[in-house]
């Protein structure tokens, strides 16, 4: 079986390398909790997380984003939320130059943009300590790059309960980026994204459990995550129904999950701005 968990983007959307088949033991091997636990857990894992997180949901329109949010919508700093590029366009059509949101003017500088942040972070705002973490990362807005720093902001944030936060956390111990590799580690971030609806996070976990040959429980996770409008979990479904290692039946209910949820997050305006390639 050749699938690997797809190629997945941090703040910014810069895509990272994905594990190799053979990693998939590793990670769901090591988990030293005593069994029942483990079993109580995992019944958990598929139990919760079947609607997608509202922090993906446009406070405008109020719709769910589209997938992956980085390419549907944008992140205001002053008010550290995603708006759709469907509410951009309508905003901008009616002549608003600020923030959709909260009508904040935009900044015009570095300077400002990481002002804006560090004044929510000052107030232990999840999302924004989140994204302050992105610019370490990345060493942007001014600030040096500081891979370690970026770690301990991200703990941070998914300690007040950033559920991007844990699926950043997922990434970087799953591959030893800035910390000591822990793949079991990093799969118990992305199971806590993952119940409170991740979808990336949910679809990665499938990847692992495939890579791990564990295929009826991999198509399980995919199932959760194409229903929440996720095609790359779809597609993956598809190739192990193609592999004999999934039915058609569940090849066709995810294929009816995803085309509803995807038909959710159209709008006329979100049709229009994708037109105009907003």
């Amino acid at each position: 079986m050749s699938e690997r968990i797809e190629p997945v983007g941090r703040p910014g959307n810069e895509p990272v390398k994905a594990p190799a088949q053979n990693e998939g033991a590793a990670a769901a091997g090591a988990d030293d909790r005593p069994a029942a636990k483990v079993a109580r857990y995992s019944q958990r894992l598929l139990n919760e997380g079947h609607e997608r997180w509202e922090g993906h949901r446009c406070p405008i329109c109020f719709l769910f984003i589209g997938l992956p949010v980085g390419e549907h919508a944008m992140m205001n700093v002053c008010c550290v939320k995603r708006v759709c590029k469907g509410c951009s366009l309508a905003a901008c059509q009616r002549g608003l130059r600020g923030c959709e949101f909260c009508r904040t003017p935009r900044p015009t500088d570095d300077a400002s943009k990481l002002a804006m942040i560090l004044k929510r972070v000052s107030k232990g705002d999840a999302e924004a300590i989140y994204h302050l973490a992105g610019q370490y990362y990345y060493g942007r807005l001014g600030l040096t790059k500081d891979v370690p720093r970026a770690v301990e902001t991200w703990t941070e944030a998914a300690e007040l309960g950033s559920v991007e936060a844990h699926y950043s956390l997922g990434i970087e111990y799953y591959y030893g980026d800035g910390v000591q590799e822990d793949k079991p580690r990093g799969v118990r971030h992305w199971q806590e994204a993952a119940m409170e609806g991740h979808v990336q996070s949910r679809h990665n976990i499938g990847a692992v459990e495939c890579n791990n040959g564990n295929y009826d429980l991999a198509v399980q996770h995919w199932m959760i995550s194409a229903k929440m409008g996720y095609e790359t979990s779809l597609n993956a479904i598809k190739e192990v129904f193609m592999k004999g290692q999934a039915t058609k039946a569940q090849y066709a209910e995810a294929l009816r999950g995803f085309g509803d949820a995807a038909e959710e997050m159209k709008s006329h305006q979100r049709e229009e701005a994708k037109r105009l390639g907003v």
